[in-house]
C-alpha cells in the first residue's frame, strides 16, 4: 500500500511510504534536512510499523514539540486507524 502523509510543524512537508503486510519497504521526505531524512529513512525501511511507532513517537525537534521522525511515526498511525476501518 502507497499512502502520502502531510507533515505539519517540519522542515519537510510530505512522507511518501510503500507498507507491505505491515513492514515499511519505503520512505521519502520532501524538503527538510537531506542527510539526516535519507538516513532515518534506510534506517526505517524493513521494520514493521509498530516498531518504527515505538522508537520515534515523541521525539521533538528543538523547541517544537514534534519532528520529521515524530510526524512519520504520526503518518504509520495514521496508516494503523485507516487499515482497521470496514
Amino acid at each position: 500500500m502507497k499512502m502520502s502523509y502531510k507533515t505539519n510543524g517540519t522542515c519537510a512537508t510530505r512522507i511518501s511510504l510503500e507498507i507491505d503486510n505491515d513492514i515499511l519497504k519505503s520512505v521519502h521526505f520532501d524538503n527538510g534536512c537531506n542527510g539526516n531524512l535519507s538516513g532515518i529513512s534506510r534506517l526505517v525501511e524493513g521494520m514493521s510499523v509498530s516498531d518504527v511507532i515505538a522508537k520515534l513517537k515523541g521525539i521533538p525537534c528543538g523547541r517544537n514539540k514534534t519532528s520529521c521522525p515524530d510526524q512519520l511515526a504520526r503518518a504509520l498511525e495514521q496508516h494503523l486507524r485507516e487499515k482497521v476501518k470496514p
